[in-house]
Parts: C-alpha cells; structure tokens; sequence
C-alpha cells in the first residue's frame, strides 16, 4: 500500500458537522484533486437539505461524484459503493488527477480499503446496553426495532433467536448501515492506491454538539420540513425505505405523521445526530493510519495542503 509506484488517493473522514464539505473545496482548489462522496444518504436525488449535500454553487466549483445516483424509494449497498468508487477513482487517476474521497460513512470507506467480507468485530459496550434493554422489551420487543431498522434481516431472523437479533442490530450500531446491505463480497484485492487518509477530530466536543443543533436549525430555516413533506408526496415513501430512516428525515417523519410534536422532533432530530457523531467517532478511533487535525484549530486548511504535498512531491 505504501509502495510510491501506486498512485495516490486521499481519504478525508470526519464526523458529521466537523466540516469536511468546507476542507473538500478548499482543497479541490489548492490541489489537483477531484471528490468522490463517501455519503450513503447523499447518493439519493431530492433529499439535499437534511442530507446536508453540496449546494449547487459548491457542485459547480467542485463536482461531486456518486451523490444523486439513486431514488428516494431505492437502496444502495455498501458493495455497490465500493463498485462505483473504483471506477470513478480509476478515470480520476487516468486524467492526471488525485480521488479525494470526502465523506463520514465510515464503513463505505472502510468496505472500499480492506474489502467487505470482515464484519465489524464485537463491541462489548454495545452488547451490553442491547442485553439490558432487551431484558426490559424481550427479545419480540427487539425483534420489532430490528424490523424498524432492517426489514430484510428481521424476516430472515426467529422473534425469539437472540443471540442472532443482538448481533444483527450491535452491527447497525458500529456501522450505521443495516446489517442486509453488508453482503460478504470481498474484492479480488485491495485498493491499488497510495492512501493517505486524512479525519478531521472534533478535539472538543461540546463544539460538535453546538455544530450539530446550529446546523439543523439551519436546516429548517432552508426548509427541511418541506422537504419531507415534499418527498412523501412524490414517492409515498414509508418507514420501510432506506432513505426515510436517516437521520432527520425519520423524525421529520413522524412529526408530519403527527407522533411527536415539532419541538420533540427538532430534540430527537439533534439528539439522534449526536448519537450518529458519536458512533463515527468510534469508527475513527479504530481507524489504522489516520492523520488527525483537530477542528479547534483555525489553519486546517494550510495544515492540510501542507501535508499532503509531501506525498505528491514524493
């Protein structure tokens, strides 16, 4: 992998909120690079605000590639990210240029640099907190959230098969992605690229978590709400599709669907994006061969391109 006869790509990783999109354009303008999307809720057409996709005066500075390939009403699967990825990172690297691969779907990168056959090994907190709650609900009870969470994997498993149902949703929780989209094809090799992998580390929290409410706000003032409204118009979408469970969108949902209230919606909408943070957060500390920059500091930018001019000089 560290071989200097492969060519170079980048990977730029982060948590939600930590400002990656901002460092992509930047970038894109100081380097010869050209974005890939890791984002698996961007690749739907139509869903921009909650999914927090580049604007279209971005897309216009800097293409984004992979993002609106796929319906509201269609899944996307991580093998079929890693498919997508390869090619569009081959034509970057037959122009000249250098795939800057951008995005906080932490398992897509992963899938894409070591293949997918590996499940994520166990995480013994996570098991925990599942067993104590499913103490509380049975495991009908936890059967019923897989359900919410992944149809396919909830009919393929017994109400009463627990130990099957704690692994199936400790998954969902270390990888954000439902346990039938990760499929057990390993490509033939690994990526035949240089891979320098760049996370941006939210070095203190509480400035996530402000990001985090500030931006959703923001979010409803540009119309997220309409959005959604939009969306269930036009495709009738359910809790069962892929799309309607991101974050934002699914509560969003309920509250057009009168469950909850829009001061609750907007609670859980935030809560629940921490939640997501937090497990990306995970996923980096495991990461092997990150280069960290902390969000604090105000020169990332220069720090950035500093650093990854080494590699392309070499």
């Amino acid at each position: 992998m560290t071989s200097p006869e492969l060519p170079l790509a980048i990977f730029l990783m982060g948590p939600t909120a930590a400002g990656k999109t901002l460092l992509a354009l930047s970038l894109h303008d100081a380097l010869p690079v050209e974005i890939v999307s890791v984002d698996s809720s961007q690749v739907y057409r139509g869903m921009d605000i909650g999914t927090a996709k580049p604007t279209v005066s971005e897309q216009l500075r800097a293409p984004h590639r992979l993002i609106d390939i796929r319906e509201p009403t269609q899944s996307y699967s991580a093998a079929e990210f890693c498919i997508d990825a390869s090619r569009e990172m081959a034509m970057i690297t037959e122009q000249g240029k250098i795939p800057l691969l951008v995005g906080g779907t932490m398992f897509y990168f992963s899938a894409l640099e070591f293949g997918l056959s590996d499940l994520p090994s166990g995480n013994l907190a996570i098991r925990s907190r599942i067993s104590e709650l499913a103490q509380q609900l049975g495991w009908p009870g936890m059967h019923k959230r897989l359900h919410d969470i992944d149809p396919v994997s909830a009919t393929r498993i017994h109400p009463n098969d627990g130990r099957r149902i704690q692994r199936a949703l400790e998954i969902y929780e270390l990888t954000g992605q439902p346990p039938s989209k990760i499929t057990d094809t390993r490509p033939g090799a690994l990526l035949p690229y240089h891979i320098v992998k760049i996370a941006l580390w939210p070095d203190d929290r509480q400035w996530l978590h402000r990001r985090i409410a500030g931006r959703f706000d923001s979010m409803l003032e540009q119309g997220f709400v309409e959005e959604v409204e939009q969306l269930r118009r036009r495709f009738d979408l359910n809790m069962n599709a892929s799309s309607t469970r991101i974050v934002g969108y699914r509560q969003i949902h309920e509250y057009l669907t009168g469950k909850i209230n829009y001061s609750q919606m907007r609670e859980q909408a935030i809560a629940a994006t921490r939640q997501f943070a937090k497990r990306q957060i995970t996923w980096l500390r495991n990461y092997p061969a990150i280069q960290v920059i902390g969000t604090s500091k105000p020169l990332r930018t220069k720090e950035c391109i500093d650093f990854l001019q080494k590699y392309m000089h070499h």
